[in-house]
């Protein structure tokens, strides 16, 4: 199968493969290779294949935010005065460890960004203390997340 004009090819025992380790990546490899019916050294050269490929982006684990006390999620539209503003203000963003994503948008926005703060009183110190002293910040809209209901990966 022909993923992209790139030149990405996967067929059925990649997908096998890429699907068992989206769903878990610690799952052993020969565990996969008698689950796919191919050898582990097969396995491994598939897996090199689909890295150099660029299909595959690396392998991480997850922390969960909320067992070290981060139970508030936001996300913020950030108006920036100016357009070159913008390589700045994400420089200063990137300073900023409560921001995790941060995106050039189409729309109102320069900027939206995802915020993970211990609370509503810890997210208001990082908008009105440090993104909003940002130079170049006109104003920011924020929006609180009450509850993830999707988080998925692209289906293979």
């Amino acid at each position: 199968m022909k993923i992209n004009d790139n030149g990405i090819y996967i067929d059925g025992i990649d997908k096998k493969i890429l699907r068992a380790l989206m769903h878990d990546a610690r799952t052993p490899i020969l565990e996969i290779a008698r689950n796919v019916g191919i050898s582990g050294a097969a396995i491994h050269q598939r897996l090199k294949k689909l890295e150099k490929s660029g299909l595959l982006a690396g392998s991480k684990f997850i922390i969960n935010p909320k067992a070290l006390g981060y139970t508030t999620m936001a996300f913020v539209g950030v108006y920036l005065d100016k357009a070159i503003s913008n390589p700045e203000a994400v420089k200063q963003l990137k300073k900023i460890p409560e921001v995790i994503e941060c995106h050039y948008t189409t729309g109102n926005w320069s900027i939206f960004i995802k915020i993970l703060s211990k609370n509503n009183e810890h997210l208001m110190h990082v908008l009105n203390s440090e993104i909003q002293s940002i130079k170049g910040v006109s104003r920011t809209e924020t929006f609180i997340s009450l509850q993830e209901q999707i988080n998925r990966q692209i289906k293979i």
